[in-house]
């Protein structure tokens, strides 16, 4: 360890991970300084507001959209922010709407631009243009996130707002902000890759039990055997602004063959990991989003591609990188009566609906229900992508669908979900970049050929 911290901070033998690794120490260490200084000096200004009547959160925004000092601007946002943790439902219903109403953009202003473009369609006046249509929200949520902690307590607003925008699509256009600045906040060159394992914080492993998705982590014990065994790994994503708050994480299993079932990877105890390291094939198993208030705000397609990468320089021998991943929307679709489906696709529906969800049943039926199923992922469509969200992610970066599993999960949630069907997408190097553009564009699916007897024709 002392010899890889000296050559990490200086050695004549650096290599670019090193290097790599030792600039992201010294940003995430400047950043923590500054953090402190700023936690500091909010601190010691909040006192002098303690005991003091609390302004109304109309008025707080109001000065601080006005405030010109920067100091005040940052004591101002922690104001709101922690006034607004005080807010209950119906309150908190009359601070979005209070940001729908009165923080657009300035109509005159909008006016005088469009009119100046209108004359003259220059670049200049494009950008003056551009900035004037801007709805205040933007800057507001901006001057918001100066103070320390602001990340973390705008990305819990919005999981409120989500909440309230179920029953208040008016809403809407608040939302669309908060997506446009978190997109900015989490771009790419902000996020950092770690890989977890049995030495990580204790902090960030209770939060890695608490926030899987996918396969329930039932103890400490379990999950253990998920990423400790040495043909088991878990990588996450995080955010310098979000201290121990995985963004998303995948789990790997690494081993010689496709699987065919969760239960062989859950309930493996690392026995079949191969002494020498020569695996053949490495399965993302489960992909868990873990903040809600970062909905739509995509992680996955940069996670999967840079873990594949990962993978690919610590075991050269890996030829096969594949999901093994639950089937959500088939239940549903089932019980859907589409008019423009075939004759011959509903007939096959309703023979799986009538099946009795039991293990006898699925091991009878399987190629009924693997029939159904590769339709259900190529036919059931939400506009010109799949219905079904998982097939949406991983098609929409770039894998293919490759193989299906009758009876590989059969837990009462796989059993619901799919009548415990499971496919494998497979993500191919070569094919990743051709295959999501074709997806992005014309929203082709791209399939093995071993499964084209399976398709119907609508």
């Amino acid at each position: 360890m002392i010899v890889r911290r000296l050559l990490l901070y200086g050695g004549s033998e650096q290599s670019p991970r090193d290097k790599e690794e030792a600039s992201r120490e010294s940003q995430a260490l400047a950043f923590a300084r500054f953090q402190d200084f700023l936690s500091g000096l909010v601190s010691r200004q909040r006192a002098l507001f303690t005991g003091s009547e609390q302004s109304p959160i109309e008025e707080l925004l109001e000065r601080l959209m006005t405030s010109v000092g920067e100091i005040s601007a940052i004591v101002l946002a922690r104001q709101v922010l922690d006034h607004y943790k005080e807010l209950d439902e119906e309150q908190q219903l009359a601070f979005f709407a209070n940001l729908e109403a009165n923080f657009n953009a300035n109509e005159a202003l909008v006016k005088v631009a469009y009119d100046a473009y209108s004359r003259d369609p220059s670049s200049i006046n494009l950008n003056k243009l551009s900035r004037a249509t801007e709805p205040s929200r933007l800057s507001l949520l901006r001057r918001l996130n100066q103070t320390p902690g602001a990340t973390h307590d705008l990305v819990a607003m919005r999981t409120d707002l989500l909440n309230l925008l179920k029953d208040h699509p008016e809403l809407a256009a608040v939302d669309e902000d908060f997506q446009r600045v978190f997109r900015s906040w989490f771009g790419r060159g902000f996020l950092q890759l770690q890989t977890i394992n049995w030495s990580t914080s204790a902090a960030i492993l209770e939060r890695i039990i608490r926030y899987e998705a996918v396969h329930a982590i039932r103890d400490w014990d379990d999950l253990r055997r998920r990423i400790d065994p040495p043909n088991r790994r878990c990588f996450a994503f995080f955010h310098p602004a979000l201290i121990d708050e995985p963004l998303i994480f995948v789990e790997v299993a690494l081993g010689q063959e496709i699987p065919d079932s969760i239960a062989s990877i859950l309930d493996s105890q690392g026995e079949d990991a191969d002494e020498e390291g020569e695996y053949k094939t490495a399965t993302f198993y489960s992909i868990s989003n873990c903040q809600p208030g970062l909905a739509n705000v995509s992680f996955g397609n940069f996670l999967i591609k840079q873990v594949v990468q990962e993978l690919r320089s610590e075991f050269p021998g890996i030829k096969n990188f594949v999901t093994l991943s639950p089937i959500p929307g088939f239940n549903r679709w089932l019980k859907s009566d589409e008019p423009e489906e075939s004759s011959e696709l509903a007939q096959l529906k309703a023979e799986v609906l009538a099946l009795d969800r039991s293990q006898e049943a699925i091991v009878e039926n399987e190629a009924v229900l693997r029939r159904c199923v590769f339709n259900y992922l190529y036919h059931a469509k939400r506009g010109k992508h799949p219905l079904d969200p998982v097939a949406r992610f991983h098609l929409g970066n770039g894998a293919s669908i490759f193989r299906l599993h009758a009876g590989a999960d059969l837990s009462d949630k796989g059993m619901h979900q799919s009548f415990g069907t499971m496919v494998n997408y497979l993500y191919d190097p070569a094919q990743i970049e051709s295959n999501h553009e074709a997806y992005a564009g014309q929203g082709k699916i791209e399939f093995s050929s071993k499964l084209k007897s399976l398709l119907l024709k609508l």
